[in-house]
């Protein structure tokens, strides 16, 4: 079985993308702030929220979407550590939606990253069916191959199950692409990130 949420583009980029930052700070550290301003996005075209994103929703732009990280950044500001917990992500944007828009319909749980592969997948393949992306936070990896990952926030926005494979898409640096689910999440270290998960209050 394959899933996709119907996720959003700016221009031809597959969401938005850390690197257009202009602040220097951001653009070495910004993915959560990112990562939440595509959520943002993502729920303001889809209804499930109204407010989150400032500008035109019906014509997204990369100049609005530069200009909305400055607005994210206080909340999930970059760290000498970065926002390297999951309870760190779900405050900061949790105070962001609290301050916008104190009446929006959504909540956020943690899904430890230590927790089993097998939930993991079950938990996935729960949120895109029902429309909703998933932030994730990898730490260290020991696959080097996933050198764009590592002590990264991105998005999951499809997932494919196949015999003896389970893969991801993932939404980062304005590219979509599709990851072996089970490399992703077995680290190899003993600290690990985990998943956001979003829900309707």
């Amino acid at each position: 079985m394959k899933k996709e949420i119907d996720y959003f583009y700016i221009g031809d980029s597959y969401g938005g993308c850390q690197d257009w930052f202009r602040d220097i700070m951001m653009k070495k550290g910004g993915c959560a702030a990112a990562t939440a301003c595509d959520s943002s996005i993502y729920f303001d075209m889809h209804n499930i929220t109204k407010g989150l994103y400032p500008y035109d929703i019906n014509s997204i732009t990369k100049d609005d979407y530069i200009r909305f990280s400055t607005v994210m950044k206080p909340y999930l500001r970059p760290r000498w550590m970065g926002v390297d917990t999951l309870k760190l992500y779900i405050d900061g944007f949790t105070e962001y939606i609290e301050e916008v828009k104190p009446d929006c319909s959504l909540k956020m749980e943690p899904f430890d990253g230590n927790r089993d592969v097998y939930e993991a997948k079950k938990v996935i393949s729960e949120q895109i069916d029902n429309g909703y992306p998933i932030p994730c936070l990898i730490l260290q990896h020991k696959d080097k191959s996933l050198e764009d990952y590592i002590w990264h926030w991105f998005l999951i926005t499809g997932y494919e199950s196949l015999e003896d494979e389970f893969m991801v898409k993932t939404a980062t640096y304005s590219e979509g692409n599709w990851v072996d689910f089970n490399n992703l999440w077995n680290t190899g270290y003993e600290r690990k990130g985990g998943l956001v998960i979003y829900k309707p209050v």
